[in-house]
């Protein structure tokens, strides 16, 4: 062989090489290790997730708005909008939010576990199990950053689950469910409470509260004059509403949640004193979607369900 058959082979053998190596250095690394940072610490995800447990319905819904499979889940308080995994054989009852079952968890065999601070005092036992992540939402006072915290929930997951472009997509469709309910509530005067239904008794949610996101975020204007009522709201009576006179009540009905009865109704609560009120005279009662507002109001589904229960209260 001449050298010039020779160098014709080493430039053909370099040109081969390069054609099969150049593409593979372009490619971004496709299961490249995601650190997330939260309350409890900081967890990284070294490669997607495939066995992934949910230990709040918030969770549940951001992972199947993302087409995320679960593994397991807590099945006591399941709303309606994520029905279909309540019977579903492939997803393994984890036993309660609150109080989930550790043994039933380690035996799912995740690789993550996703929670909230519902579930923070089992935070180090979990962390054992698999990389867990809690969803930094505040339950007790949600007027600072609500909607943008579950913004950036989601785009995370999407980042850890290579779910980017659906994930951006899904926060995008929830800034404009807010901007629908801030053109409805712009420059209205109207005065709305939000209460807790619970067994007879009502318990209100102002600025500082578990709902206070309806004011701060939705431009809804508050009629309580409470600041801070936390996680289960202040305790008021039918005569505190009544003087209260909201143009607009919404009404959570947690008993009808937690003792899984028949919501309440315009015909069920034969309640006189709220009947004055210049909200049910002008029809503007909302019997919001409790399973919604209660066991979840921090996930895109719910919260788009609970903007539609909040524009409800601007119509007649």
């Amino acid at each position: 062989m001449n050298g010039l058959q020779r160098s014709r082979r080493w430039a053909l053998a370099l040109l081969v090489a390069s054609a099969t190596t150049l593409p593979a250095l372009a490619q971004p690394r496709a299961d490249a290790p995601v650190t997330v940072q939260h309350q409890l610490g900081t967890t990284v995800i070294k490669q997607t997730p495939q066995r992934v447990v949910a230990l709040d319905m918030n969770e549940v819904d951001f992972l199947d708005q993302l087409g995320v499979p679960i593994v397991g889940m807590p099945k006591d308080f399941v709303p309606d909008f994520l029905a279909r995994y309540r019977n579903a054989p492939d997803v393994q009852d984890l036993g309660s939010i609150v109080q989930p079952n550790l043994e039933r968890v380690h035996a799912a065999k995740p690789d993550l576990i996703l929670m909230t601070s519902l579930q923070a005092n089992h935070y180090k036992e979990l962390t054992q199990i698999a990389p867990t992540i809690q969803f930094d939402v505040d339950y007790r006072n949600s007027a600072n950053r609500h909607i943008e915290l579950v913004k950036d929930h989601l785009l995370t997951l999407g980042r850890i689950f290579g779910k980017q472009d659906l994930a951006a997509q899904k926060a995008a469709e929830l800034d404009a469910k807010v901007a629908e309910a801030r053109r409805v509530t712009q420059g209205r005067p109207e005065r709305a409470l939000v209460v807790l239904h619970n067994n007879g008794s009502f318990s209100s949610f102002g600025a500082q509260s578990r709902y206070a996101f309806v004011f701060s975020a939705l431009g809804v204007k508050s009629a309580s004059p409470a600041t801070d009522t936390g996680l289960h709201g202040q305790p008021v009576s039918s005569e505190f509403i009544l003087q209260a006179n909201p143009d607009v009540i919404y009404i959570v009905d947690r008993t009808a949640v937690m003792q899984r009865r028949p919501a309440l109704d315009a015909q069920t609560l034969s309640n006189p004193l709220l009947r004055q009120t210049n909200a049910w005279k002008n029809g503007r009662v909302v019997f919001a979607d409790a399973q919604a507002w209660y066991v979840t109001a921090a996930s895109p589904t719910s919260l788009r369900i609970v903007i539609d229960d909040v524009i409800k209260g601007y119509r007649n």
